[in-house]
């Protein structure tokens, strides 16, 4: 499994962004995926995830309603709409996936993760 993640920037308060996480090595069929974020010197938080091939999906209360997570199969990738950002949204975002169809919400139950994208917001 090799995750690519990408799509980050540097965007003004209010602004969107959509992060988008490939699979390289073989797409994501049978996978479920999420995305975490981190902040400096804060521990690695869980954002969104997805299951295969998608009919569920999980939320950071705190971020629901602003940010969404889908996916487009037949391109094996992973999307984290991001909209309406505030500058505590300043991150390094992961995606990451783990062998199980359904969601879940902590980092040790994903053992393939991509090399993170950076998000940063401007007041």
């Amino acid at each position: 499994v090799q995750l690519q993640a990408s799509g980050g920037g540097l965007v003004q308060a209010g602004d969107s962004l959509r992060l988008s996480c490939a699979n390289s090595n073989r797409g994501f069929s049978g996978l479920s995926v999420a995305w975490f974020r981190q902040s400096p010197g804060k521990e690695r938080e869980f954002v969104a995830a997805i299951s295969w091939p998608g009919m569920r999906t999980k939320y950071a209360g705190s971020l629901k309603g602003r940010f969404t997570i889908s996916r487009d199969n037949p391109k094996n990738t992973v999307y984290l709409q991001l909209d309406n950002l505030q500058p505590e949204d300043t991150a390094l975002y992961y995606c990451a996936t783990r062998p199980s169809a359904a969601v879940a919400t902590t980092a040790t139950e994903y053992p393939y993760w991509g090399q993170g994208t950076l998000v940063t917001v401007s007041s």
